[in-house]
């Protein structure tokens, strides 16, 4: 009963999310819903429970048939009630982790933005001719996703992209690929996307396993609809001039370099000192808050939010930008992957898919099913089904296929739906003229990637 009630409400929470723009409810709020009732079922279904994965002591193997078992969960109501205790602290502790990476980044890019950083890219943009600018744009995209992740990129290019073309639907092509280009680039950086950050912060992957395995995929991922897209009509000719040339400062160039500097030193800071990577991440917005009280023409701190004053400083309005609802959001998906995986249910569809179907498949089709649905909860749920080691080639195989299948449908990742949003572009309208770009250059990638595992 347990079991089929969780489920059940994973279902229609999850309905109710890819219905959002209809129901006219955030999706947040079937995420959290999910989470609090998932684990209250849990606690007030605790007499009648049996099984439980202890993140403490993971499974077991089983001396009647040599396999890994989820271990029986006996003793008291009490003894059974502290030992959900400890699952529930551990899990929120690991989620709330990659909740506080999230935070950072987005803070660190925002106040890159506040001193007008990303302008720099702008301005070093001087071509009028519309294939070059694609690639121009698809380059920057590719390379920023892998820095500041891909939704911030996305934003980032498309706001650039407004002030260089002034057609709308012209736009709209381009931005169709830099939702291309972004995931591609966000699939082989760990901190490129929510989903390889997951994988890494999980110690599932590595930042150079990644790199090593997922580059050349993912670039061939995004290079083979570039090459189709040259011979397009639409990006034949040039662009009309727009706007008059925006003055750069020497802050903004300086404050560029040293935020994606700053990001970047994160996954060093993990492999020299160990530290958990939030916390190299937490140092990395440290300094950068630190260098903009020095540049700032009024006095900056993060700890203005608080004050009376607070809704004057301009810096202030730029934390406001941060995605609160996303990381949410992302809350209530996790912890109640969290519950499922703690009652064995993830790990149980896992066995019964490696016994029937064959592993790469499946994950290729995990990557189509990331464009319908949201790509977090798909590698929340592939972390508790599967058992390999560290930088296995599933695991790599994974973060591509979730990282560049969203692709395929403009509501399969995060960059597609702020694309949606900021250019009006219709589903439709992406299915027509980009879904089959997007399909080529993902199955591309595959190919490549076990083309990759042969050498």
């Amino acid at each position: 009963m347990i079991y089929s009630s969780i489920l059940a409400l994973f279902i229609l929470g999850y309905v109710a999310i890819t219905m959002e723009h209809k129901l006219r409810v955030d999706k947040l709020v079937p995420a959290l819903l999910m989470m609090v009732l998932s684990w209250a079922i849990i606690y007030i279904g605790l007499p009648n429970l049996i099984l439980w994965l202890d993140p403490a002591n993971g499974l077991f193997l089983d001396p009647k048939c040599g396999q890994l078992s989820i271990p029986e969960l006996s003793g008291t109501l009490e003894q059974k009630r502290e030992l959900i205790d400890e699952s529930l602290l551990h899990h929120f502790g690991k989620t709330s982790e990659i909740l506080i990476f999230l935070i950072g980044a987005m803070t660190i890019v925002e106040i890159m933005d506040h001193f007008d950083g990303f302008q720099v890219f702008k301005s070093l943009i001087k071509t009028k001719r519309r294939i070059t600018l694609l690639w121009i744009i698809c380059t920057l995209a590719f390379l920023l996703s892998a820095l500041i992740d891909n939704l911030t990129a996305t934003i980032v290019l498309i706001s650039i992209l407004r002030k260089i073309v002034s057609e709308a639907e012209l736009r709209k092509w381009y931005a169709g690929f830099i939702i291309i280009a972004a995931n591609s680039g966000g699939a082989w950086s760990p901190i490129g996307d929510v989903t390889t950050t997951m994988l890494w912060m999980n110690h599932k992957v590595n930042t150079s396993g990644l790199v090593t395995h997922l580059l050349l995929p993912s670039l061939v991922s995004i290079l083979l609809p570039l090459l189709i897209a040259s011979r397009l009509t639409v990006f034949k000719g040039t662009i009309s001039a727009m706007e008059s040339k925006q003055t750069l400062s020497k802050q903004s160039v300086w404050v560029l370099i040293l935020g994606l500097v700053l990001i970047l030193l994160v996954p060093i800071i993990k492999i020299t000192t160990h530290l958990p990577p939030y916390m190299g991440m937490m140092f990395s917005l440290g300094i950068l808050s630190i260098i903009a009280e020095i540049l700032s023409k009024r006095h900056f701190s993060l700890t203005d939010i608080t004050g009376t004053n607070s809704h004057n400083s301009p810096t202030f309005k730029a934390l406001t930008k941060i995605e609160l609802p996303s990381i949410l959001f992302f809350l209530g998906i996790l912890m109640t992957i969290a519950a499922m995986e703690s009652l064995g249910m993830i790990y149980g569809f896992g066995v019964q898919i490696q016994e029937t179907m064959d592993v790469n498949l499946f994950v290729s089709l995990l990557g189509i099913a990331s464009a319908i649905i949201d790509n977090v909860p798909i590698v929340a749920a592939s972390m508790g089904m599967f058992q390999y080691g560290v930088d296995h080639e599933v695991w790599h195989f994974i973060a591509y296929a979730a990282g560049t299948g969203g692709s395929m449908l403009i509501i399969g990742s995060a960059a597609g739906v702020v694309a949606m949003g900021m250019e009006k572009i219709s589903f439709f309208w992406y299915l027509k003229r980009i879904t089959l770009l997007a399909a080529i250059g993902y199955f591309a990638g595959i190919g490549m990637f076990f083309l990759q595992q042969q050498f």
